[in-house]
């Protein structure tokens, strides 16, 4: 009997994506998840932290940072699906249940109580798509969460914050450029519910983690206690790809290529 999907993806497509977790021999940075080269490895091993030199020369505001897989071509085409294509059940099943396993590499070094914050899209972006694509990950993911451990309180606050500004586009620009460009892009409109409070931040890819580390400054200036990120993705140039990954959707005009996925 064909195994039959609940999301418009082949069963054995989903298997893949099942499979294609970060390789668990490749070296990552103990605070972002970047993959280490090999004297950027040595370099963390000679320290107690395990951090890449970005991290330990400027630190974010977040305490860790995970992911579900590397930003392979599995991945990628599923998340084309959700926000090119406009395929929500995609995030609902196959992405959500990898984003619960994804927030579990976290459980027991976060807090009993999390406030659950998908990252913001701009007002008129998120007009335009229909939705943002992190919160259907968060809550598909919370959701998957709450059956699994429910001892595990997890609040999705979608409002909690909020992109005030239509940043230029990321696609291209040097890592400390991309930090300037998001400076001032995002605000706390609950601030009652972050503050004192650990925040779980949700987002779909991880690249430079520019949006994550303002994001988490954001959140610790509004009060938090701590911040833990997590992604669907994460884009590495070292270590687990041969070639370098690029979230092209951070381009000014998104592409809308033709999936063939399954």
């Amino acid at each position: 009997m064909v195994e039959v999907s609940r999301s418009p993806v082949c069963a054995a497509c989903e298997a893949r994506v099942q499979a294609s977790q970060l390789d668990t021999n490749v070296a990552l940075c103990l605070r972002c998840g970047e993959a280490l080269a090999v004297e950027a490895a040595r370099f963390a091993a000679g320290h107690a932290d395990g951090e890449c030199m970005t991290c330990r020369l400027a630190p974010p505001e977040f305490a860790r940072a995970v992911a579900f897989a590397d930003y392979d071509e599995e991945v990628r085409e599923l998340l084309h699906l959700l926000k090119f294509n406009g395929m929500q059940t995609v995030a609902e099943h196959v992405l959500g249940e990898a984003m619960a396993t994804t927030v579990l590499k976290l459980h027991g070094q976060a807090a009993t109580e999390l406030v659950v914050v998908p990252v913001p899209l701009f007002q008129a972006r998120q007009r335009t798509r229909g939705f943002n694509q992190a919160e259907l990950l968060a809550r598909a993911g919370t959701s998957y969460l709450r059956q699994a451990i429910p001892a595990w309180k997890l609040q999705l606050r979608p409002a909690a914050l909020k992109r005030v500004k239509d940043t230029r586009a990321q696609f291209a620009l040097a890592p400390h450029v991309r930090r300037q460009n998001l400076r001032g892009a995002f605000r706390v409109g609950e601030v009652e519910t972050i503050r004192g409070r650990e925040v779980l931040l949700i987002d779909d890819i991880m690249t430079t983690g520019a949006t994550a580390r303002e994001c988490a400054r954001v959140l610790v200036r509004a009060g938090a206690t701590k911040v833990w990120v997590a992604t669907m993705a994460r884009a590495q140039v070292h270590g687990v790809s041969v070639k370098p990954q690029v979230a092209m959707w951070d381009a000014a005009k998104e592409p809308r290529p033709a999936i063939g996925f399954g």
